[in-house]
């Protein structure tokens, strides 16, 4: 069976000290695979836009996409849109796995959307307490608000391209819980939804608090239950 085609959606903002020796890894680590990636800076007011167009150059799988504002949501979007394979798969600047792409390539035709999840009874989170807590609590309030059965919406995530051409024009969402909305929505539109267990492990400090995100967090979700209701 052919190997259905690949593309991969990073966004970056502010990352002109990390990007090389991220990409530089992701080269070494998805060596052999055939794919496209999308480095989509957001907003950057450092030199990320232009680390990233030099590392197109050396890279003829990387191509760049710039947008004005600082957004990840709009970032996922853009880079989302642009793709014109089979699969899209959401990455992390910090975060992202070659074993996650085999499980994808190996179940493509098994499910319509993909999620590596750090609620699965054989993830591997190696993150601190705090985070791991603040994830259990966002699935705890995905399912009480929403009646979803997904563990996790943030992270890693492979979408097939006829949910995106169905479900994304319907995502209002942005910033931290476009890809959480759009996941709801597929669920309730009866796409397939398969969960793999991520291996967490923070390869650098975290780069903003996650204490201030928790208020925007909760605010964005309490919206997005006025928005969508529950199932």
């Amino acid at each position: 069976m052919t190997s259905p085609s690949l593309t991969i959606v990073i966004p970056v903002h502010n990352e002109a000290d990390f990007l090389t020796h991220a990409i530089e890894r992701l080269a070494d680590a998805l060596d052999g695979l055939e794919f496209v990636l999308y480095l989509v800076e957001n907003g950057s007011t450092d030199d990320t836009g232009a680390e990233a167009e030099a590392l197109s150059e050396r890279f003829p799988w990387l191509e760049v996409l710039r947008l004005p504002a600082a957004d990840y949501g709009a970032a996922l979007r853009a880079g989302f849109r642009q793709a014109d394979t089979d699969w899209m798969v959401a990455f992390d600047i910090d975060y992202f796995s070659r074993a996650f792409v085999d499980d994808v390539l190996e179940r493509s035709d098994q499910a319509d959307i993909i999620l590596a999840s750090k609620r699965d009874p054989e993830a591997d989170d190696r993150r601190g307490l705090l985070r791991r807590l603040g994830t259990r609590v966002f699935n705890l309030l995905l399912r009480g608000l929403f009646g979803s059965e997904v563990t996790d919406t943030h992270g890693m995530k492979a979408i097939n391209r006829k949910v995106l051409d169905d479900v994304m024009p319907n995502v209002k969402s942005t910033e931290d819980l476009f890809d959480t909305e759009l996941v709801l929505r597929a669920e309730r539109a009866g796409y397939r939804i398969a969960e793999v267990p991520a291996v967490v492990e923070e390869i650098r400090p975290a780069r903003s608090s996650y204490l201030k995100r928790v208020p925007r967090t909760l605010i964005g979700l309490l919206k997005l239950r006025r928005l969508l209701g529950k199932k």
